[in-house]
């Protein structure tokens, strides 16, 4: 069957406004689709639906496709998409209302059936992740537009493939090679130069947004339009790939893809060519993301300019103890931004952050913008804040339980209002699967000269979370710089570059096909996102900081 052109114009709530009509307008696509949920979304949406019933939907899509449905029903365009968060029926409904109001003749149908809110007391939202059939059961059924709630985000691209090339849910391989298209494509610019440990090697000042050319065997082309911003490279693939990703099985409820057959290859400029994935039956439960509230949290950060730092933080915290006995979760950080004999006072100073949790609003509020504020005419010389401290706001809590796939009642609500049962795997994997084998290492490299430098003169990184944990994926360039890291960058050796990590469990994957190293660290994001737990909640930046510490690098290699 002819190749299914699938694009995405959105990678979280609040992507870039205009990715949709560039997407339409600058080239063919059969399908386009748009990731709006994360962690941190569901509980957005959830705040929102609890002022207003009717709402719990991104209201950007709307937006969006008020200026693009005509465009996308000119050009025969599908668009699929998880906008529906908490309310798909409701989004969908507004769509068709939209649809009516343009006079633009439009089928639009919902997935439903991954709320599981009302098992879960106590929750702000609670909701499975489901696969990609409802979706395909949609678009067979003809709908141009198919709006789900709590999908997968790879489940945007198996559906339409499954639709398209008349997949059945055993077809592991193919179904696999598209929920790797799928990974690939899902959060928009990341894969086309976004975000990118190696940014300067091409023009990445307004990426444009990915698109996969998928084959009916499950392989694919990751490119994007001629004349976009950006670029598509086998760093900028792997990269992605790696993104959010633990080990050599990638679990899904549609099938589990084995991360570790994964083959890229230049295809043309701009080209990727994603082939060898191996599929495996999905798990025998669906994973389902809890949100609840789980206090207040206020912060507040003191500048420390010139002398005496040390001394004016312990004068800080001994002065405001007494204000925060009774907070249930205090943390002090002092961030050394200060440097000797400094030419400017922003880099004489540093920042002493303070941050508190508490069940009672009013107690993280008085400690802060009361006992802090006191301070400023009887604290240490220089004293001033970057901002004076608020209330206190909201914090979530994120966790994920398993159900059973016949826990959930998936249904595809077709644009005639016909509703279809989509049933669970046919076969899944009941027991644990044996573990995958760890491939073995490469040859090392001869022993020569060695010079300390950042790793990341010879490796690229990318990091996320997934809940309380954090992932950094990392591969080297070049077959010797693979041969050297393989050895060099042991999960000891990552505890050592990263303090942060050292009492904490860290699991390294080997994955030699992308030259490729990843480190899932447990628990170093707390209770999630949502809470705040350290300065980079999202584990954005780790991949970062450890490329920018220093190591003994082979001399060959530099």
């Amino acid at each position: 069957m002819s190749v299914l052109r699938v694009g995405n114009a959105s990678g979280f709530y609040g992507d870039r406004f205009d990715a949709m009509r560039e997407m339409l307008a600058d080239g063919p696509l059969d399908v386009l689709t748009g990731d709006y949920l994360a962690e941190l979304t569901m509980l957005i949406l959830g705040r929102d639906r609890l002022k207003n019933p009717d709402a719990g939907y991104a209201r950007t899509f709307l937006r969006q496709l008020e200026e693009c449905l005509g465009l996308a029903h000119e050009r025969g365009v599908r668009i699929v998409t998880n906008a529906g968060g908490l309310n798909p029926a409701g989004l969908a409904d507004a769509v068709r209302a939209l649809a009516d109001r343009l006079g633009i003749p439009v089928r639009v149908a919902h997935v439903e059936g991954d709320d599981r809110t009302a098992a879960h007391p106590g929750t702000l939202a609670a909701h499975a992740y489901l696969g990609g059939f409802g979706i395909a059961a949609c678009l067979r059924a003809g709908a141009d537009v198919v709006v789900t709630g709590r999908v997968t985000d790879a489940a945007l691209v198996t559906g339409p493939a499954a639709a398209h090339f008349g997949w059945g849910p055993t077809e592991y391989d193919r179904l696999a090679g598209a929920v790797v298209a799928g990974h690939l494509l899902e959060c928009g610019a990341q894969a086309t130069g976004g975000n990118y440990a190696f940014f300067q090697d091409g023009d990445v000042r307004r990426p444009g947004f990915p698109l996969a050319e998928l084959h009916a065997d499950g392989t694919s082309v990751l490119t994007k339009h001629d004349g976009t911003g950006g670029f598509v490279d086998v760093g900028t693939v792997t990269a992605q790939l790696l993104y959010e990703t633990g080990g050599a099985r990638y679990a899904g409820p549609d099938v589990t893809a084995r991360l570790d057959t994964v083959r890229l290859s230049q295809d043309g400029p701009d080209r990727v060519r994603v082939e060898g994935v191996r599929g495996e039956a999905p798990p025998p439960t669906l994973k389902v993301g809890l949100n609840r509230l789980g206090g207040f949290r206020n912060e507040v950060a003191f500048v420390l300019t010139g002398l005496d730092v040390e001394a004016k933080a312990d004068l800080v915290r001994t002065q405001m103890a007494p204000a925060l006995g009774r907070i249930t979760d205090v943390r002090w950080d002092l961030v050394r931004t200060d440097r000797p004999d400094a030419p400017t006072e922003e880099t004489a100073s540093a920042l002493l952050r303070l941050v508190v949790r508490d069940a009672d609003q009013q107690a993280v509020g008085r400690a802060l913008s009361g006992a802090a504020i006191e301070l400023a005419l009887a604290g240490y010389p220089g004293f001033h804040v970057l901002a004076p401290p608020g209330k206190g706001a909201p914090y979530g809590v994120f966790e994920d339980v398993y159900v059973p796939h016949g826990a959930v009642d998936h249904v595809a609500v077709l644009h005639d209002g016909r509703r279809v049962s989509v049933s669970p795997p046919p076969d899944q994997h009941t027991a644990v699967p044996a573990p995958v084998p760890e491939p073995p290492l490469p040859q090392p490299l001869p022993p020569g000269p060695v010079r300390r430098a950042p790793l990341g003169l010879v490796a690229g990184a990318r990091s996320g979370d997934k809940g309380g944990n954090a992932n950094v994926g990392v591969w080297a360039r070049t077959d010797d710089a693979w041969r050297w890291l393989a050895h060099a960058l042991t999960a000891d050796r990552f505890r050592e570059l990263i303090p942060e990590a050292r009492d904490l469990p860290v699991t390294r994957h080997r994955l030699p096909n992308l030259r490729a190293l990843n480190f899932v660290v447990e628990g170093i994001l707390g209770e999630g996102v949502a809470a705040q737990a350290r300065f980079d909640p999202q584990a954005k930046a780790l991949g970062e900081w450890l490329r920018a510490r220093h190591l003994d690098i082979p001399e060959s290699l530099l």
